[in-house]
This record gives C-alpha cells, sequence and structure tokens, in this order.
C-alpha cells in the first residue's frame, strides 16, 4: 500500500496541533541557533576571551559524552510508561531548566568580568555548556519521538515534521540575523552594549521563547502510535540500535558529514573577520531564505521522482559542485569586493536553501523509518532510542565540526588577543583570509562527498519500505486493541 493511499485513509493530527508542535521547536530552535553555525566558537574565543585550544578540546570532550549521554537518555524515555505517553512528560518538564540553563551559558563574561585568571573561564565554560546540553538532551530526543509518535501515518508525520522545520526556520531563525545586526552596532560604537552583552541579551530572549513556545509540545501534542505493554531494557533499547543496519548506516553518513560543517563555523569568521561585517549574512542569505521557505511545498513533488537515500546523495554532490565554483569564481575578490562576493554567495546560498530545507524533513523522515523497521522485525519501538541518534548525531557533528574548526584557528593564522586597554584584538597572516575563503566555500563540501559511502547500502527505500509500513498498519490496529480493549483513538 502507498502512502498517498494511507494518507487518505485517516488523518489523525489537525491544523491546530501541526502549528503548537511547530511552534514549539521555533521556540527550541531560537536558543540553539546561538550555540550553532560557529557563533558558540566565536562567543568563547572572541567575546568570553578563551584560548582557541581550550575552547577546541571543551566542545570536542563534551561532544563525545553525547555519544553516550544522549542514547542513555533515549533508552530511558523508551522505558518510560505514564499515562501522558512515554514522550510527553518530558516535553512538560524541561521547558523551566532549560531557559536558566541557556541564559546561564552566555552570562559568563558578564558574571565573570572581573576574573583573574582563564582557568575560572575555562570552568565557568565546561559547567554551563554542560548543564545547557544535559537539559537541551532532555527535550530534543522526546520532541523528535514525538515526530513518529504524534501518527501512523507517514504523511501525518511528514505534515508534522514540515511545519516544525518551516516555523522554526522563520521564527527560531531569527536569532541570527538578530545577533549579528547587534553585533554590528556594538563594533561601531552605535550603541552602549558590549558583544557579551549582546549574546546575553538575546539569550534571555531564547529563553521567554523556551517557556512560551517549546512548552506547546508537552501541552498540546499527543502520542497516538501504542506502545507495546512490554517496558524494554535500557541496554535492550542500545542493542536495538545496534541491530538496526539503516540506522547505523545515517550515523556513520551523519558523524562523516561533521566535515562539511566545517562552512557554517567559517561563515562566522568569513563575515566577522575578513569581511568585518557580520550583517552582510543578511542580505546574501535572503533569496535563499525565501526560497527556502517556499522549497516546503516543493518537497512532496520532489518525493514523487526521488527516494530519500537518492535525494541525501544528490545534496551531497551538488553542495561539492557549486561550493567549489563559488570558491574559484571568487578568488580575485573574496576579501576586496564585496558586492562580487555577496552576488556569487547569493547565488550558493539560493541553490543550497533547496536542499537545506529538504535536509530538515528527510533526516528525520529516514530515522522514523528505521523505528518502524525494527518494529517490524522484533515488535518493539524505540522512538527514544533512535531518535536520540537524531540529536547526537546533530550535536555531535556540530562539536566535531566547531571544535576542528576552533582548533584550525592558529594554523590558519588566526587569533585574539587583549591589548593593554582590555580591548580584543584579531591577529591574523598573510593568508589567512585565503584560508577562511576556502574553508567556508569548497574544501566542506569536498570532505563532505565521503558521506555517500554509508548510503551506498542503506536499502530501506521502495518496495520493501512500503511492505513494512502496510505490515505495520495492520500490526498497529491489531496492537490497539490489545491494549485498549477496542479500536484504535482516532481524531
Amino acid at each position: 500500500m502507498s502512502e498517498n493511499t494511507q494518507s487518505k485513509e485517516i488523518r489523525y493530527v489537525g491544523v491546530k496541533e501541526n502549528l503548537a508542535y511547530g511552534f514549539a521547536n521555533a521556540g527550541q530552535v531560537f536558543g540553539y541557533n546561538l550555540v550553532a553555525a560557529g557563533y558558540l566558537s566565536l562567543f568563547f574565543t572572541k567575546v568570553f576571551g578563551i584560548p582557541e585550544k581550550a575552547v577546541a578540546t571543551m566542545i570536542l570532550v563534551l561532544g563525545l559524552w553525547d555519544t553516550i549521554n544522549d542514547p542513555l537518555m533515549g533508552g530511558i524515555i523508551d522505558k518510560t510508561r505514564t499515562r501522558y505517553g512515554k514522550l510527553r512528560p518530558y516535553l512538560l518538564i524541561v521547558p523551566i531548566p532549560l531557559a536558566i540553563a541557556t541564559i546561564m551559558l552566555f552570562a559568563g563574561p558578564e558574571i565573570l568580568a572581573d576574573a583573574k585568571t582563564t582557568t575560572v573561564k575555562i570552568i565557568y565554560m565546561y559547567i554551563s555548556y554542560f548543564v545547557w546540553e544535559f537539559f537541551y538532551t532532555i527535550g530534543d530526543v522526546p520532541f523528535w519521538g514525538m515526530s513518529t509518535a504524534i501518527s501512523p501515518s507517514p504523511a501525518d508525520r511528514t505534515r508534522a515534521i514540515s511545519s516544525a522545520r518551516f516555523i522554526s526556520s522563520i521564527l527560531g531563525g531569527l536569532a541570527t540575523p538578530i545577533l549579528v545586526v547587534m553585533m554590528d552596532l556594538s563594533n561601531n560604537g552605535v550603541w552602549g552594549l558590549t558583544l557579551s552583552q549582546d549574546f546575553l541579551f538575546l539569550a534571555i530572549v531564547a529563553a521567554v521563547m523556551i517557556l512560551g513556545l517549546f512548552s506547546l509540545a508537552g501541552r498540546k501534542t499527543k502520542e497516538r502510535v501504542v506502545q507495546s505493554i512490554k517496558e524494554p531494557s535500557v541496554l535492550e533499547g542500545f542493542k536495538v540500535m545496534l541491530k538496526n543496519k539503516p540506522l547505523m548506516l545515517i550515523i556513520i553518513g551523519n558523524v562523516i558529514g561533521a566535515l562539511a560543517g566545517l562552512a557554517g563555523v567559517f561563515q562566522t569568521y568569513y563575515y566577522s573577520e575578513v569581511l568585518n561585517l557580520n550583517s552582510a549574512v543578511l542580505w546574501i542569505n535572503l533569496p535563499g531564505t525565501i526560497f527556502g521557505f517556499l522549497t516546503y511545498l516543493l518537497i512532496p513533488k520532489v518525493k514523487k521522482k526521488f527516494d530519500n537515500k537518492q535525494i541525501v546523495m544528490i545534496n551531497l554532490i551538488c553542495r561539492f559542485v557549486v561550493g567549489t565554483l563559488v570558491f574559484v569564481c571568487g578568488l580575485k575578490f573574496y576579501n576586496s569586493n564585496i558586492l562580487v562576493i555577496s552576488i556569487l554567495l547569493m547565488i550558493q546560498n539560493f541553490i543550497f536553501s533547496f536542499f537545506n530545507t529538504i535536509n530538515m524533513v528527510i533526516p528525520t523522515e529516514m530515522i522514523g523509518d528505521t523505528v518502524d523497521y525494527m518494529e517490524w522485525k522484533t515488535g518493539e519501538r524505540n522512538e527514544g532510542v533512535s531518535f536520540s541518534v537524531l540529536t547526537f548525531v546533530g550535536k555531535l557533528t556540530g562539536s566535531l565540526s566547531t571544535s576542528l574548526g576552533t582548533a584550525l584557528l592558529p594554523i590558519i593564522g588566526l587569533s585574539f588577543t587583549t591589548n593593554s586597554a582590555g580591548e580584543q584584538i584579531t591577529v591574523k597572516g598573510d593568508r589567512t583570509d585565503l584560508y577562511v575563503w576556502a574553508l567556508f566555500t569548497c574544501i566542506p563540501y569536498l570532505l563532505g562527498l565521503l558521506s555517500i559511502i554509508p548510503y551506498l547500502f542503506y536499502d530501506l527505500t521502495g518496495e520493501k519500505l512500503e511492505k513494512i509500513r502496510a505490515d505495520m498498519k495492520i500490526r498497529r490496529e491489531n496492537l490497539s486493541k490489545e491494549v485498549s480493549g477496542g479500536a484504535a483513538n482516532e481524531e
């Protein structure tokens, strides 16, 4: 039975619930965007004044910790059984501590403004980032697990994921443009706020959005996919994950993809230290951002022509081709002609925006398919452990790329120091700007091609996937009757 046929039978999730799920993601992502895409590295090195090596080490260590922490949290979630479900209890609890942790993460430069040693700053960095990661995990794993548990219908899941990604890209995505404008205003002395106060102000805004919007995930969504009565042990959850071949291939592909994440890290340094104009990212990304929103409307058509595996592979190849062309065309202009560079990067971002939007939906769908696959094979659902993969791989790849990018700064001759007046000074070598340009445009996407290798062995597509969905539809109806003593709950 095809996905389209199933979606015509029953639509479980209404518009209001989809919107609630989408706004919840926006509330979560606003704060995350302050951490992602190189801004955390810039914050700790340039704003907090912590040495590059110390920052790179910390991000790497805690990124590796996520490989244990996230699946462990996923196993605990899979073991949870309450009258509210196994995911919603965590989504109801986590907004308050996560909001506080977000503020504390970016409050360091203000709290320790008079710190006498760098050691104190490093300790604060470790503790505040660890606490933030801990609570973010407690919220993120069940949130994305809900994308599968919210409905047994693949079409419903696609709509829920698309809603989450679309709304978060608009509302949650405001963090970056607001931050870069504030940074330029501070750097040029237009207002009295310092860079550290810029980050702290937005952290407070993020905390408010977490309390007001992210909490909707726990209050306004429902778990509809019936769980087995048996509570799996945490150890069993790990064993299931390791036996899930399609899931393991996705993990390997995404970990290798951390190399492509260097582009996001050096984008921040390119605008900040080469162009010396943080807000240039606004008009350069604007055409792509607008097109990216429209791309959500194209997802159903794209999925009719290509399966998820093909979409992932086409994305990797196109990024490499486009990134290389932009690097070559911009060799004479990357630090001297902002008009030419703006046009080149606008074209690149316009093309990338199509794949960025697709990638906001497809990987989440693929992990949902692996959950169904293991339920089909074993009779057990493991949204917690399986979607912990989505969160820990995302954070691990982000940590690896940020750590590696930060570690490369002194190698390419870019560092930050403090003068006698207490002001942060940027130090660059003769070829630093060229290295930043290359690491922003072509090198990451060349390395990212290696991600294709594991996807060559991914076979959860076509007739095999359709058979799994058809078999699981029948099994869930039977399980629902076994658990509730009647028909499945349908809206």
